[in-house]
């Protein structure tokens, strides 16, 4: 069994799919389809019951390519508090789960978190143009009453 220490993440043991090599500085070991790899750890860990650690929150934002302060500029909040996040294993739950839903509808589609947050984006659009529909619509109202 190898520990896949280079996840980052300390409880991954694989059982194959790597090879040990000699080299003149000693073992080295190659493993197959990294990205597949990656993938499914990152499927897993999106899909588990309990909250995230710091660790799982930082491999998976890894894994989407954001770093700490592009994600805390997604969130409206400072690359510190996610750097807090990753080490103290205090993730708000809103937090947890919308880095859940975005990693996979990167990866895997199932999550559509990007039409539910354009949907929310629209909504809001709509509720503000209705707002100023209304309140036009009740000042062309009141002008022609008056």
């Amino acid at each position: 069994m190898y520990h896949y220490v280079e996840s980052g993440l300390p409880n991954v043991w694989l059982s194959n799919g790597y090879k040990v090599k000699e080299t003149a500085y000693g073992e080295s070991v190659a493993i197959t389809d990294v990205e597949g790899l990656h993938d499914f750890i990152g499927k897993t860990i999106a899909q588990k019951p309990a909250a995230l650690t710091g660790a799982e929150f930082r491999f998976l934002r890894k894994e989407l390519g954001l770093s700490q302060e592009r994600l805390a500029s997604i969130v409206g909040l400072t690359s510190q508090a996610v750097a807090i996040w990753e080490k103290t294993d205090k993730i708000p739950t809103v937090n947890d789960r919308y880095l859940r839903g975005l990693y996979l509808e990167a990866k895997t589609g199932e999550a559509d978190l990007m039409a539910a947050i354009n949907s929310i984006n629209e909504l809001d659009h709509e509720l503000h143009k209705l707002n100023l529909q209304f309140e036009d619509g009740w000042h062309k109202q009141d002008q022609t009453c008056a």
